[in-house]
């Protein structure tokens, strides 16, 4: 199938591109029209003047225009758990030796903003930032890697075909086949037994590799949502890549692009397999409420006997923090030390 031909009809987006998008699209995709998945999202995501991440409005909470939220959205209290883990696996007579450093914040303040903790600096990194990592860090991540641009394949017709975007006359996106300039990726050679969708974070594996390769030594730790290799291979039919706009999931991921939320899940595995090439050891992976009850049972021990009495924000805060049925299965967390 030519390049830019399109695989399937294009879907009837509620809102249309803005110029600024359309005109560097077209920038991007140049004479053949058409952008690699990856390419669309990291358009979409972190282009410079359009990108949903680097547009100046809030996105994370429940007000009025706010798109998703997260475990950050319950303030100290997710502050407080995270500085009573971290102290707890450096070691709390060393943790005033490190710098706790946060990529790709959301909130104003960091996670640890308003938050007694012992580290001896706090550095918070926004998009766009040098990522410069040195001395003893702590260095910690809340849906970082799940943001990074992904690839996009589908299984059918006798093999694998990578998806791209193409824009038609009419302004609108459509997802494309791609004629193969490459190999394909070798984790595809498996093939399944029916039509199948498949989204590559290759962009977090490799975000992963560029903080672990950097010269510092201490605690890796990152909250995220993400599966095996096997569950996206065998579990995941029609991919793990969705929008959110408006606390809304939306389907349609070329809809609106600029203005909603892009994600995928990442490969844990690959992850994983990130840190221990850098000589990072006692690399795992835990649901969030069970990396918490390990190594916060501090901090969660003295909220709820300092609330015994009563029901409070705090004691809400934490249910929705560790409640399987709420956050506390829903996001993973992966851990390593280099020390």
């Amino acid at each position: 199938m030519p390049e830019g031909s399109p695989d399937q009809p294009a879907p009837m987006h509620g809102d249309r591109p803005s110029p600024e998008f359309l005109k560097q699209f077209e920038a991007r995709a140049g004479d053949s029209g058409v952008l690699r998945f990856d390419e669309f999202v990291d358009l979409a995501l972190y282009d410079s003047s359009c990108g949903y991440y680097r547009r100046n409005k809030r996105r994370v909470g429940y007000g009025p225009g706010t798109d998703f939220f997260t475990a950050s959205t319950s303030g100290a209290v997710f502050g407080n758990l995270v500085a009573a883990a971290c102290t707890k696996l450096v070691g709390e007579s060393e943790a005033a030796k490190y710098t706790f450093i946060e990529i790709g914040a959301e909130t104003d303040g960091g996670v640890l903003e308003g938050v007694s903790h012992p580290f001896a600096n706090i550095r918070t990194l926004r998009i766009g930032d040098t990522l410069k990592l040195e001395g003893q860090c702590v260095v910690f991540s809340n849906e970082l890697f799940d943001a990074q641009p992904f690839r996009r394949f589908r299984f059918g017709e006798g093999g694998w075909h990578e998806v791209g975007v193409s824009l038609d006359d009419n302004g609108r996106f459509h997802e494309t086949q791609l004629v193969p300039s490459e190999p394909l990726p070798a984790e595809l050679l498996r093939q399944p037994a029916t039509d199948y969708t498949i989204d590559l974070p290759v962009a977090a594996a490799r975000l992963a590799s560029v903080i672990a390769r950097q010269p510092w030594t201490g605690l890796f730790v990152a909250f995220d949502y993400g599966k095996s290799w096997r569950e996206l291979i065998e579990a995941c039919p029609a991919g793990t890549a969705r929008g959110y706009y408006r606390h809304t999931q939306i389907n349609d991921l070329l809809a609106r692009p600029g203005d909603q939320d892009l994600t995928c899940h990442v490969c844990w595995d690959w992850l994983e397999e990130a840190l221990r090439q850098s000589g990072f050891q006692q690399v795992s992976v835990a649901t969030q409420e069970s990396f918490f009850m390990r190594y916060g049972e501090s901090y969660i021990a003295g909220a709820i006997n300092a609330d015994a009495a009563r029901f409070t924000p705090r004691k809400q805060s934490l249910m929705q923090l560790l409640h399987g049925a709420h956050l506390g299965q829903k996001f993973q967390v992966l851990s390593g030390l280099r020390l």
